[in-house]
């Protein structure tokens, strides 16, 4: 198992075999993009998310990515402002995937399964993603990469998500902490897994704009992105396309490399309530 583990996320790391077409979302009264491939009936879809201040265009290469490996992805690129309504973007989320499973995409050759459909994000977006999976029994995964808190809080909407969860935590520690993965992680109602993407920073997701790392806002390393587009990939075709193929990427205890592996019992003591926990990092 680990052999083949370790060479499906070599591939995963890399663009996957579908032509990518790419289309706007603004024909159906929703600011955005969607991603999908070329060709293909009853594939899965997903909606996804941004982080604080990161337009979609940021997330270019991320999206063809899924959509190169057979997943339609709708991103809406709403709620920039400085003070973002979480709320907001989690319905439109909700709209996106409504247009997923209700329209006929690219030139009339891709149709989403209805019953295959997620949420993912990152940062800010990935505390959508959980707002909006919240008591959807629609949705059959969520993927959240280096997730940040949001209002309402994503943490206790976790509580009422039945749809199995990815939460890859940045493994860098951070100088202003946006966000609890681990607390986001022990909320969550159905299976959970959780993985740090080793060394990476919260903002090394996006494909951030040179101006905009010169400025501060945010760092782009792309051998972090393979890693956490290889482990968010593989677990959206594992459960929202559900592809038996990809399974190990839903096992908590697989071992996909450039991550660390938490299991419940970690998190549970890294909460700061738990009387165990220490502030002294190896304690």
């Amino acid at each position: 198992m680990a052999d083949n583990l370790k060479t499906l996320t070599s591939n995963l790391s890399k663009r996957g075999p579908h032509r990518v077409m790419v289309g706007d979302l603004a024909f159906t009264g929703l600011p955005g993009k969607v991603y999908t491939p070329a060709e293909g009936n009853g594939i899965p879809g997903i909606a996804f998310a941004h982080d604080w201040r990161t337009p979609i265009e940021e997330y270019h290469a991320t999206l063809r990515h899924l959509a190169s490996w057979g997943i339609a992805v709708a991103a809406p690129d709403t709620e920039n402002g400085i003070v973002a309504d979480h709320r907001g973007l989690a319905n439109d989320l909700e709209t996106a995937l409504q247009i997923l499973a209700g329209v006929r995409l690219g030139e009339g050759k891709v149709v989403v399964h209805p019953k295959k459909l997620g949420v993912a994000g990152h940062g800010m977006g990935a505390g959508v993603a959980v707002l909006a999976a919240a008591g959807h029994d629609l949705i059959s995964g969520v993927g959240c990469v280096f997730p940040a808190t949001t209002a309402p809080s994503s943490s206790a909407a976790a509580t009422n998500v039945s749809a199995p969860g990815l939460v890859l935590a940045p493994g860098e520690d951070q100088w202003l902490d946006r966000g609890n993965p681990a607390r986001l992680a022990v909320q969550w109602k159905g299976d959970v897994v959780y993985r740090e993407v080793d060394k990476a920073d919260q903002g090394s997701f996006s494909e951030t704009t040179l101006l905009r790392r010169l400025a501060g806002f945010s760092s782009s390393k792309v051998k972090y992105q393979e890693v956490a587009r290889a482990a968010l990939t593989g677990f959206l075709l594992a459960t929202v396309g559900d592809d038996k193929k990809y399974s190990d990427f839903a096992d908590p205890t697989a071992t996909i490399k450039g991550t660390t592996n938490r299991d419940m019992e970690w998190l549970i003591k890294e909460l700061p309530e738990n009387p165990e926990h220490s502030l002294i990092p190896g304690k």
